[in-house]
């Protein structure tokens, strides 16, 4: 039942892809706005196939890669369209569909598969653990998507090349502030999940550190948050700095969360 939910958000997904990148190179407002709506529904969707999913699950949906991404597709979209109300930034619609329609894709080769999910996830922390973390990666991916954009905004307009393509651009300001809070939210629900996970494995494997890769480079990647935190709020950092630093952080979050289980032995390759 939930499977139909899916694939008809998947296609929605898609449809409005093509239109929020139609609307980029033809320049039409009127079809970047279909295509919010369609964002939204699809974004609807796929809010009812997870509420069914979780509600009839034994154990955390999403603590497979499957899983994990299809949750992260699903916060990314719903924060873009919270954003895309508040400052009208429908441009950035071109970029964040694009990813979300990937990683729904991704997703779907494991979840139309009936993917099980590891009889070592499971207890009270894994949901909150997992959720936690994707939730607070999901925003640490729109505020990469929104730093991207902002350095490529202001490339343009430092070299005077603000017409045609730059002007369908969100506003620097627009695009700092998406960009800020994203790090803002973010930041906790990253540290909570930590704990939340720490706690865990002292329950699983009797201790809370290891020293596994996976663990070790999501603890880099905390740093280069809490660093890029610190400047915003104490400093005062934005802009350029600002958006470069949450690029290079989200790079290090990515590798911890995908890359670990390529190059390295890790208790958490479920």
């Amino acid at each position: 039942m939930e499977m139909m939910f899916f694939r008809i958000a998947l296609v929605a997904y898609f449809v409005s892809t093509v239109g929020y990148v139609s609307s980029l190179f033809a320049g039409r407002v009127r079809v970047a706005k279909a295509s919010m709506w369609v964002l939204f529904l699809a974004f609807a969707l796929h809010t009812v196939y997870i509420a069914i999913q979780w509600t009839g699950a034994a154990s955390v949906p999403s603590a497979d890669i499957y899983g994990s991404l299809s949750f992260v597709a699903w916060v990314v979209s719903g924060a873009y369209l919270a954003f895309q109300t508040i400052t009208k930034t429908r441009v950035l619609g071109a970029f964040v569909s694009p990813a979300v329609l990937v990683m729904m894709i991704a997703a779907s080769a494991g979840l139309m598969d009936g993917a099980s999910i590891p009889s070592a996830l499971r207890g009270p922390w894994v949901p909150v653990h997992v959720v936690l973390l994707l939730a607070g990666g999901a925003l640490f991916a729109l505020a990469c998507l929104a730093g991207t954009m902002y350095l490529v905004q202001d490339n343009l307009i430092r070299n005077k090349k603000v017409r045609g393509f730059s002007s369908l651009l969100p506003s620097l300001r627009d695009l700092d502030r998406i960009n800020h809070i994203c790090i803002a939210w973010g930041f906790p629900l990253l540290t909570f999940g930590i704990i939340a996970g720490s706690i865990w494995a002292r329950t699983v494997w009797g201790s809370s550190w290891h020293w596994d890769p996976k663990q070790i480079f999501t603890a880099v990647s905390w740093v280069i948050y809490a660093i890029l935190v610190h400047q915003r709020l104490i400093i005062g950092w934005s802009g350029r700095k600002a958006a470069l630093l949450s690029i290079i952080a989200f790079a290090g979050l990515l590798f911890a969360f995908i890359g670990v289980n390529v190059f390295f032995v890790t208790m958490h390759s479920f």
